[in-house]
C-alpha cells in the first residue's frame, strides 16, 4: 500500500515549554491511526527549537507508536557533522527512513551540499534517505540537475518538497523515475499524484488526520464520489490558513493539551480558533 499521506506532526510542549512526551505518545498514536505515516521533528515539529536528545526522544516515540516503516525521522541540521550524528542515533532507535533538510544559514555550494548528503549516507548506509527542500526557510534552491546528481551520489530514496519547491514536483518526478517525490503542498492530493508525486507530507494532516486519511483511501480505491466529498472537506481546512499554531489548536480541541509552542507559530485569532473548533467537531468529532 503506498503511503499517500504522511502527517508532519507538531511537537507537544508543556505550559512551561518542556517537551511533553506523554502527550506526544497519545497524539502520535491518534494521528497514525488515520494516515499512512508520520514525519517527525520537521518544520511543523519545530525542530530548530529542539536539542539533539529531544529530537531523538520524539523520533523514538513515533517509531514505538507507528512502527519504523511508517516513520520518516528528520535529522537535518546546519552542518553535516550534526546531521550525521543524529542519523546514526536515529538508526540506533530503529529508524529505517530519514530525511535531511538542506544545510541552512550559510548557503552551501553544490559541492558542499553533495558532501553533506554523502556524509549522512555514510552515517546511515542502510536506510531510505530523503532530501528535504524548503527554499524559503533554508535559503537554498536545488535545481533538478543538482538533485539528480545528489540522488545518485548519496543514494537518495526521494525528496520532500515544501514551499516554492513543491511547484517542481512534476519536473523532479520525471527526471528521477523510481524515486519518491513528496509534496509539502497538501491542498490537492490528487493533483500531486497526477504530477507524478508519491504523496504529500502534510502539516494539516497532523491536525485533521481522519479527513486526509479518508481522502487517501478514496483515491486508492478510485471512488470518485468519495474523493469529491473528502476533497471538499480538505478545502474547508485549507481555508483556515496554514500555521503550526493552527495545527496545535486543532489538536488541543481533541484533548491533546496543553500543546504549547517554543517558536513563533502563528496562533489563530479568536474567529479562526472558533472555526477550527467547529471543523474539528464537524469533520472529526
Amino acid at each position: 500500500m503506498p503511503d499517500l499521506v504522511l502527517a508532519a506532526v507538531p511537537t507537544p510542549f508543556t505550559a512551561d515549554g518542556d517537551l511533553d512526551l506523554a502527550t506526544a505518545r497519545r497524539a502520535y498514536a491518534y494521528i497514525a491511526d488515520h494516515v499512512d505515516g508520520l514525519f517527525l521533528a520537521g518544520t511543523t515539529g519545530e525542530f530548530a527549537a529542539l536539542d539533539a536528545d529531544e529530537r531523538l526522544a520524539v523520533i523514538e516515540i513515533g517509531i514505538e507508536v507507528a512502527g519504523p516503516d511508517r516513520v520518516i525521522a528528520h535529522i537535518g541540521a546546519p552542518d553535516s557533522r550534526a546531521a550525521a550524528r543524529l542519523a546514526t542515533d536515529a538508526v540506533r532507535l530503529g529508524a529505517c527512513r530519514i530525511a535531511a533538510v538542506t544545510p541552512f544559514y550559510n548557503a552551501p555550494s553544490p559541492t558542499e551540499l553533495t558532501d553533506y548528503y554523502a556524509r549522512v549516507r555514510d552515517a546511515a548506509p542502510d536506510v531510505e534517505l530523503y532530501a528535504y527542500l524548503f527554499p524559503e526557510r533554508t535559503g537554498v534552491s536545488v535545481p533538478v540537475s543538482l538533485f539528480t546528481s545528489l540522488a545518485s551520489t548519496a543514494g537518495l530514496a526521494g525528496a520532500k518538497m515544501s514551499g516554492s519547491a513543491a511547484a517542481d514536483v512534476a519536473a523532479f518526478a520525471a527526471a528521477c523515475p523510481g524515486l519518491k517525490i513528496y509534496s509539502g503542498a497538501d491542498a490537492d492530493l490528487a493533483a500531486v499524484l497526477r504530477a507524478g508525486g508519491a504523496g504529500t507530507i502534510s502539516g494539516r494532516a497532523g491536525a485533521f488526520p481522519a479527513v486526509y486519511g479518508a481522502l487517501a483511501t478514496a483515491i486508492a480505491k478510485g471512488d470518485s464520489e468519495a474523493i469529491a466529498r473528502h476533497q471538499a472537506d480538505v478545502e474547508s481546512i485549507v481555508a483556515l490558513g496554514s500555521s503550526i499554531g493552527r495545527y496545535k489548536h486543532a489538536l488541543r480541541q481533541r484533548g491533546f493539551g496543553p500543546m504549547t509552542a517554543r517558536m513563533p507559530v502563528g496562533e489563530p485569532d479568536p474567529e479562526t480558533a472558533t472555526r477550527i473548533t467547529e471543523l474539528v467537531n464537524h469533520l472529526e468529532g
